[in-house]
């Protein structure tokens, strides 16, 4: 799991700190460390000032062996997408520091916007039109990252953080890439990864629909999909998933306009699903449409 899927608010973390990571951070980088906030494959996620107390979430990613390479590209790859986009749903990334040895690099820093939150996957809202307001955030946040010719591509409960007010930030972009990009392995989340993912087809903006829509299914009715890739099948084993069960089924409360727009973004081939964020986002409109409408009492009738 990713340290970006593991933040919390910093007000209740308690992880012991380092003190050679504190004196470190502060000598070399000119950071304070202020919290540990998570910590992942070979990385973990500080919360540390500057000198002038401006707060940041600081990356750390370290490659102790050759194989560990790739955590190095996704932490710098992360900062490269990351830093280009602008959008109050993507979390932006400000600096990437490289330290080397013997002319090779062998540790990262990435300083990251610091969001005062909780993911999805910790914090799972009971409100119907609560959560399609938040998908619609995500959904805004994708759109204005497909804009500027990007896939997340990783899109999940715990890489979605909420803040008290429920606006929303879209985290960890390691697995991001350009859209039509062709993967040379499978990268993705089992219960979330699109059938392209599995296949190692082009990437796309659809790919970020499926896996929206797969965690609109898990918000909805705290089960998950089945997928090419089910979590707890060990080597990755493909399979041809089985039908998944309509949210409506599932929970009878859930609009017929949302349920049926999950089993669309879920849909196996990638033409059939909604072909734009901005699809999605209106149909979670409509949804919330329907959820006002059914909370709303009947007019009284005339005498």
């Amino acid at each position: 799991m990713h340290a970006d899927g593991q933040v919390l608010r910093a007000a209740y973390i308690h992880n012991i700190i380092r003190f050679s990571d504190m004196d470190r951070l502060h000598e070399n980088l000119g950071y304070d460390v202020v919290a540990t906030l998570g910590e992942g494959a070979r990385s973990t996620i500080y919360a540390v000032k500057d000198r002038r107390g401006q707060l940041y979430a600081l990356k750390h990613v370290v490659k102790e062996k050759a194989k560990d390479q790739r955590f190095l590209d996704q932490a710098i790859l992360e900062h490269k997408v990351a830093s280009q986009l602008n959008h109050p749903s993507l979390r932006r990334c400000y600096k990437m520091i490289r330290q080397r040895q013997l002319l090779r690099v062998v540790e990262v820093f990435v300083l990251m916007e610091m969001v005062d939150g909780v993911t999805l996957e910790h914090q799972r809202p009971t409100d119907l039109i609560q959560m399609c307001q938040i998908c619609g955030k995500i959904a805004d946040g994708l759109e204005s990252m497909h804009e500027g010719g990007y896939v997340h591509a990783d899109i999940k409960p715990n890489n979605i953080i909420v803040t008290d007010d429920w606006s929303v930030k879209i985290i960890d972009f390691g697995q991001s890439c350009q859209i039509g990009t062709v993967k040379q392995r499978i990268q993705g989340t089992p219960d979330y990864i699109a059938p392209e993912q599995v296949r190692r087809k082009a990437i796309t903006p659809r790919t970020d629909v499926f896996n929206l829509g797969a965690t609109m299914y898990w918000l909805l009715t705290g089960s998950h999909i089945t997928t090419m890739i089910p979590k707890g099948i060990g080597g990755g084993e493909q399979t041809e998933p089985e039908p998944t069960a309509p949210p409506i089924q599932v929970r009878p409360d859930v609009p017929a306009a949302l349920s049926a727009l999950v089993m669309q973004c879920i849909e196996t081939t990638v033409n059939d699903r909604p072909d734009s964020m901005a699809r999605v986002r209106d149909r979670l409109d409509l949804a919330i449409g329907q959820l006002v409408r059914r909370a709303s009492p009947p007019p009284a009738e005339a005498v």
